[in-house]
């Protein structure tokens, strides 16, 4: 609100003396008897009488009118003078009122500040009250369902993990600690083949996934999850996203899905056990650890994205493994894996330095089409099986040295950059074999051939 600026003040008026009036009006009557006594002097030496008494009479008007007009110009003066302290006293007036009306504005804006103080103040004490209320609801409900997990009967702990899910879900700050409780819940040791148990476990896993999945409304992003050692069942992940998940040492038993799964920062799955298990179209924007996983069963790979790199040594596959066109953006290393069944890496691509020293396949080897951009490492390689690399594209070096081949090794139709290294390589005599152009191969014994870098 705008105040209004106070004005300089004006100079005391004075008020004018009664006798100041008269002395004017002698003064006026003065002025005409001087007129009229000079003009009168002036006619009285005209020499015709008729002349003089002319001049007489005029001396005596102008003598008149002198002491008229003398007198109208104070009476003007007085007027004026009566006009401009009628003015004065109009403006200040209006300056006091102005003055009066500012300090009201100011004494309303001061109290009108004042009531909006008090009331933010309440406001405040109100919504601390709300606050606080809320916060001791919230503790009592996250309480009494944590208790409910700990409960002997199954029922009432699924009752505890929808009363947490509920409670994630209408209070997002909340959701990372509830996270964080179900997963320590499926940490906790379980006892065997209680289907009671199993169910309820299931139950937890399928909270966690369910709001783990970026399209679906009931979201809860930035959650991680710290299941190391933790037995999961049937556990399925697909389409969720990931941030910075840790599955270090978990055991998966039934069918287990990454399917579709985008994972964030890194994902840790070393020394994990699996039965079936897919990661078909993950993407992976962070390193892939799966050094010592053991997998029981089928293993797909196929579509997957591994654009911070993979980690798979001393790793065991049991059953058939798909990396069909997988992609690998970093540094892939898979030394000291066994593969006992069938493992294809049928036109997969690798864009960083591919590691297989000491890695040994069991069944067939299917490298058929695959694209590797950077050095590829089969230094002590077993190949129990056919080993197919037909179509192959290798723009860098290509180390096949030491190398084991048990069964046909197929090169055909592969592109090298340079030649490959084979020195010291072996392979079964007469298993087909289709070498590299150049590859030089002796007869070692009855059964070996040995490969010679030419």
């Amino acid at each position: 609100m705008a105040v209004a600026t106070d004005e300089p003040p004006e100079r005391q008026l004075r008020v004018m003396p009664w006798w100041l009036v008269l002395v004017g009006l002698l003064i006026a009557a003065a002025l005409g008897w001087l007129v009229l006594d000079l003009l009168l002097t002036e006619a009285g030496r005209a020499t015709q009488p008729d002349t003089r008494a002319t001049l007489r009479i005029d001396a005596i008007r102008t003598g008149l009118t002198v002491v008229a007009g003398t007198g109208g110009g104070l009476a003007l003066l007085l007027a004026a003078r009566r006009q401009w302290i009628t003015e004065r006293a109009q403006r200040h007036q209006e300056s006091v009122a102005a003055r009066d009306q500012a300090h009201r504005d100011r004494v309303q804006a001061h109290a009108e500040s004042v009531a909006e103080a008090a009331q933010r103040h309440q406001d405040r004490q109100s919504s601390a009250a709300e606050h606080d209320a809320a916060e001791r609801r919230l503790t009592e409900l996250y309480t009494r369902a944590v208790e409910l997990l700990g409960n002997d009967s199954a029922a009432v702990r699924l009752g505890g993990l929808h009363a947490l899910e509920r409670l994630g879900q209408d209070n997002p700050g909340q959701r990372t600690t509830i996270a964080a409780v179900l997963c320590a819940y499926l940490r906790m040791p379980a006892p065997d083949d209680e289907p009671r148990e199993t169910e309820v476990r299931r139950t937890a896993q399928r909270v966690l996934t369910r709001h783990l999945r970026a399209d679906d409304a009931a979201h809860w992003p930035e959650v991680a999850l710290n299941l190391v050692g933790a037995r999961l069942v049937d556990f399925d992940a697909a389409g969720c996203t990931l941030v910075d998940a840790t599955f270090t040492g978990a055991v998966f038993t039934g069918a287990t899905t990454f399917a579709g799964a985008t994972a964030r920062g890194r994902l840790l799955l070393g020394s994990a056990t699996f039965g079936d298990v897919t990661f078909e179209g993950l993407t992976a924007d962070g390193e892939v650890m799966l050094d010592g996983v053991r997998g029981v069963g089928q293993a797909s790979f196929d579509g997957a994205a591994f654009t911070g790199g993979l980690s798979c040594r001393r790793a065991g596959f049991a059953g058939p493994t798909s990396f069909r066109r997988a992609t690998f953006g970093q540094p892939t290393s898979f030394d000291a894996t066994r593969f006992e069944d069938a493992a294809t890496f049928r036109e997969a691509v690798f864009d960083g330095a591919l590691s297989m020293e000491h890695t040994e396949f069991g069944g067939s080897a299917t490298f058929h089409s695959a694209r590797f951009t950077n050095m590829a490492l089969f230094r002590w390689t077993v190949f129990g099986a056919e080993a197919l690399f037909d179509r192959a594209r290798f723009t860098d070096a290509a180390n096949f040295g030491r190398a084991r081949f048990h069964s046909m090794a197929s090169f055909r139709d592969a592109q090298f950059s340079r030649p490959p290294q084979v020195e010291q390589a072996r392979a079964m005599v007469d298993a087909g074999h289709r070498w590299p152009a150049g590859t030089v191969t002796e007869r070692l014994d009855d059964e070996w051939l040995l490969l010679v870098d030419s």
